[in-house]
């Protein structure tokens, strides 16, 4: 397709065009035309929209919902399919250019505007690049040209691309859970949910992009000082330079809950989300004081990164010293290594990760499982003890590892009553039932896991 072919919202296209564009058979189209689903009944010509529709029907489809409930849908012009229309078709009137005419336009090889397009996520959309596509690559082609390596700048989009798709999705799905679903619970009427979303989405849509960029300055200002930090220390020799672009040493912190899938099968994943949360809350501001970073959470475990053991320590002590505060609340376990990572697209990746990640496997209840290199790196860290541990095999570690529990110096706290259930630690006052079984007492959270263990004791 050339610049000359653009499709614009004014250009008619006939079935084969669509058929062409989207891979379905001109007979579905013409069953799907009949129906009134694309295209004019009573008309051989099709719009640029029909190809958005095209992807709306299979979408839908895909889905398990009928053509002719979705015909009728579209027949009664039901609210909900008109804002999925309109959502789907946003940019149908924009004009498209081939790839051919983008590199021409912005001067890029031919491959290496390929390159581009994928870390975007332009997959398959050579004869469909819209404006703002081409704006985007001319701002690629402009980093590459003010020396930025294209090895980094390929890194650097997919973060983008990721890191706001997921930013994209939360906000959508927030909207929709916590804004339409809730208005519909309480009985709101679905015209009148339509109007309030309607009005609401034309107070927040403008706050967007002055947000994303607030968090995005915010956290280039940190990652910009940190950056600098960790220059100087290579200066001052503190720090080695890495062998490969992006290796430095760091300390990796794998944190999680202990008991968390027994608790979710005892109490729901609903009343489990919120323990989550409230772990969540404390891992992160444990960490800001630390001055540390979640790279990741994958349901219950998060990861860490610090610049320094000492600050891993001190983080995860401190989430351990935060949990057992917490009512009715699992026990953690943390593990730390430090050593070489790799720092690609966003995350940390090697053997220091695959290290520290398995620490959690061998930690008890309450334990901050540290290696020796951590140890050794936080050596004199005051008010805090490393009982060794003995050497210990890991999963996926060829070599046996030399493992100490790092804690507070002095009396430790007091054992609490766990649930047999939920796996939950109960403090004085927190025990809702009990039950002594061939001379052992056990304690409960609630009725409810005294009922589940009266009907399955372990």
């Amino acid at each position: 397709m050339t610049q000359a072919a653009n499709d614009t919202q004014a250009q008619r296209l006939t079935i084969d065009d669509v058929s062409c564009r989207t891979g379905e058979s001109a007979e579905r189209l013409s069953e799907w035309q009949a129906l009134g689903l694309v295209g004019a009944r009573e008309s051989d010509s099709f719009a640029p929209r029909d190809v958005a529709r095209v992807e709306i029907i299979r979408d839908l489809l895909r889905l398990g919902v009928t053509v002719e409930a979705i015909a009728e849908a579209a027949g009664k012009e039901d609210p909900e399919f008109q804002r999925y229309l309109g959502w789907c078709e946003f940019d149908v009137g924009q004009p498209l250019y081939s790839i051919g005419h983008v590199a021409e336009v912005t001067g890029l090889e031919l491959e290496q505007l390929r390159r581009l397009m994928e870390a975007m996520g332009l997959y398959g959309r050579d004869d469909a690049l819209t404006d703002d596509d081409v704006s985007a690559l001319q701002c690629g082609r402009i980093a590459l040209e003010a020396g930025y390596p294209e090895d980094g700048l390929l890194q650097l989009l997919r973060v983008f691309f990721d890191a706001l798709g997921r930013a994209a999705e939360a906000t959508a799905r927030t909207t929709h859970f916590y804004m339409s679903d809730r208005m519909k619970t309480s009985g709101v009427s679905d015209s009148e949910v339509e109007a309030k979303m309607d009005a609401a989405e034309g107070s927040l849509n403008p706050l967007l992009e002055p947000t994303i960029l607030y968090f995005l300055r915010r956290g280039l200002t940190r990652a910009s000082r940190d950056d600098a930090l960790m220059h100087l220390a290579e200066k001052f020799g503190v720090q080695k330079q890495g062998e490969a672009p992006g290796q430095f040493d760091a300390a990796i912190v794998f944190v999680d809950l202990s008991s968390f899938s027994p608790l979710t099968e005892a109490m729901g994943d609903v009343k489990a989300s919120e323990v989550l949360q409230r772990f969540s809350s404390l891992v992160r501001r444990a960490a800001d004081v630390h001055h540390g970073r979640v790279i990741k959470q994958i349901g219950d475990a998060f990861m860490l990164v610090f610049t320094d053991a000492r600050s891993a320590i001190a983080c995860s002590l401190e989430i351990e010293s935060r949990t057992e505060d917490e009512p009715q609340f699992p026990a953690v376990k943390s593990g730390i290594h430090w050593g070489a990572v790799l720092y690609r697209e966003g995350d940390y990746v090697g053997t220091t990760v695959n290290l520290a990640s398995r620490l959690t496997d061998v930690a008890a209840r309450h334990a901050v499982v540290v290696t020796s290199a951590v140890r050794q790196a936080a050596a004199g860290l005051p008010g805090v003890e490393f009982v060794r541990l003995g050497k210990r095999s890991l999963k996926g570690i060829a070599a046996e590892e030399v493992l100490f529990e790092a804690r507070i110096e002095g009396p430790q706290s007091a054992e609490r009553e766990i649930d047999p259930v939920c796996g939950m630690e109960l403090g004085p006052g927190e025990v809702a039932a009990t039950l002594s079984l061939e001379g052992e007492a056990r304690s409960f959270c609630s009725d409810d896991c005294l009922r589940k263990f009266v009907a399955a004791p372990e």
